[in-house]
């Protein structure tokens, strides 16, 4: 396939058995977004953020979509291709462990880890996603983790963007398929707030420290 490499910030731990932690922006961010999360997530990890090879109207992301909350499938099937094999040769050349990778997305970036659940079900280490939406769709009986890893999911409310009750279901289909998913609902919209990182770091804390 006709991979592009993706524009990425990394800040080593300095210690090669270091989980590290994968930030993934929201549509409009990019790799220096959720830097400032990353130190609220614990120490000791590497931390590396990606920016989306896919642009709207000039706003990166991590694959395109054909209407709000509606996926060009096709396009996510490739762009986490494209974002794993990035992921796997980064991993040789940065020395850090590709099995102990915690992706950490909102929104877009959520979603394009939870493609990466779906398509490669073996490979995250975990996954905390912000403000997810199910990627895929039709591919219930198709995957399936030994690993058994842990993801956090915050779904908001008020959210208009993401109806509550798809995001219960996906969190259901991803249980169903071997993850361990605390799936927490807070009253709030689309965008994070102060609860959903206390949560989110208590998570990481209790999994991978």
């Amino acid at each position: 396939m006709d991979f592009s490499p993706m524009k990425y910030v990394y800040q080593p731990a300095g210690n090669a058995s270091a989980y590290t932690l994968l930030l993934l922006h929201g549509t409009g961010g990019d790799e220096q977004d959720l830097l400032p999360l990353a130190a609220e997530m614990g120490t000791g990890f590497n931390v590396l953020s990606l920016r989306g090879n896919v642009e709207e109207h000039g706003m990166p992301r991590f694959f395109r979509r054909l209407g709000m909350g509606i996926f060009d499938e096709k396009d996510v099937h490739f762009r986490t291709h494209e974002m794993v094999h990035f992921l796997k040769n980064l991993a040789i050349t940065a020395n850090f462990d590709s099995n102990k990778l915690i992706a950490l997305g909102y929104s877009n970036g959520a979603n394009i880890a939870g493609a990466t659940l779906i398509l490669y079900p073996e490979l995250l280490a975990g996954a905390i996603l912000f403000r997810p939406m199910q990627p895929l769709s039709g591919l219930e009986d198709s995957f399936e983790t030994q690993r058994q890893q842990p993801v956090f999911m915050s779904s908001g409310t008020q959210d208009s963007t993401v109806d509550p009750a798809a995001t219960a279901a996906y969190a259901m289909l991803l249980k169903a398929n071997g993850f361990k998913v605390n799936h927490h609902e807070i009253n709030t919209g689309h965008n994070l707030a102060q609860q959903d990182i206390t949560l989110a770091a208590k998570w990481m804390k209790d999994n991978f420290q």
